[in-house]
C-alpha cells in the first residue's frame, strides 16, 4: 500500500514534509518505521517470513512485526497497529518497551533506496503462536525460534542468507535486551 509518510532528515528529525512511501523510497528520503520483537520466557523469539510478493527482502525471515509509520501517526500507535494488522495480536497501550532507534540505509535496486529510522520495541509474547493470525499479503509464515539458535543461524554464512540482513549491531542490541529480560 502506498501510504503517506513523514520525512526525516539524516539525523532522524522531522522535516515537516509528507509524501507517499514509494516516492520516499525512489528518492532515498529518511522516514520512520517500527520494529516489534516478541519473545517468551522460554527464550524463544517470534519471527515472520516476509511474503514472496514484498518489494524488499521477499521470503526472508525478519523481526516479529515491522512497518511504516503513517503521516502524523505516533510511533507507539504505529507499532500497536502494525502488530494487530500483521499477526492479529492486539496489545494494550504501554505493553511495548522501546529499546532504541536504529538508522538503516539499504539499496535494493536503482529505484529503491530505503532510508529508515527503526523505532524498535520489545514485548513479551504471552499467547500461544496458534492464536496469532498472519496478514497474508505481508506475512508468509510465523516461527518461534530459540534466541540461541537464531544467533547461531545469523553467525553462519550459509544459514544467515535466510534472514533480512539487519546490521550486526542492531541484532546484537536486540538480542542483548531480550536476554536481559529472560
Amino acid at each position: 500500500m502506498d501510504e503517506l509518510i513523514d520525512i526525516l532528515d539524516e539525523h532522524g528529525k522531522p522535516t515537516g514534509e509528507t509524501i507517499v512511501k514509494s516516492r520516499a523510497h525512489a528518492l532515498g528520503l529518511f522516514h520512520p518505521t517500527v520494529h516489534v520483537w516478541l519473545y517468551n520466557k522460554a527464550g524463544e523469539v517470534l519471527l515472520q517470513k516476509r511474503s514472496a510478493s514484498k518489494d524488499t527482502y521477499p521470503g526472508l525471515w525478519d523481526v516479529s512485526v515491522a512497518g511504516h509509520v503513517g503521516a502524523g501517526e505516533a510511533i507507539e500507535v504505529a507499532a500497536l497497529r502494525e502488530t494487530e494488522e500483521e499477526i492479529g495480536l492486539r496489545l494494550p497501550s504501554g505493553a511495548l518497551e522501546k529499546i532504541g532507534v536504529f538508522k538503516s540505509v539499504q539499496r535494493h535496486h536503482a529505484q529503491l533506496l530505503d532510508c529508515e529510522y527503526h523505532h524498535t520495541f520489545l514485548c513479551e509474547l504471552t499467547v500461544d503462536q496458534e492464536r496469532l493470525s498472519k496478514q497474508e499479503s505481508e506475512v508468509e509464515a510465523l516461527l518461534l525460534i530459540f534466541l540461541t539458535q537464531l544467533e547461531r543461524n545469523l553467525a553462519n554464512d550459509t544459514s544467515k542468507t535466510a534472514y533480512v540482513p539487519h546490521a550486526p549491531d542492531y541484532y546484537a542490541t536486540v538480542f542483548q535486551e531480550i536476554k536481559a529480560r529472560l
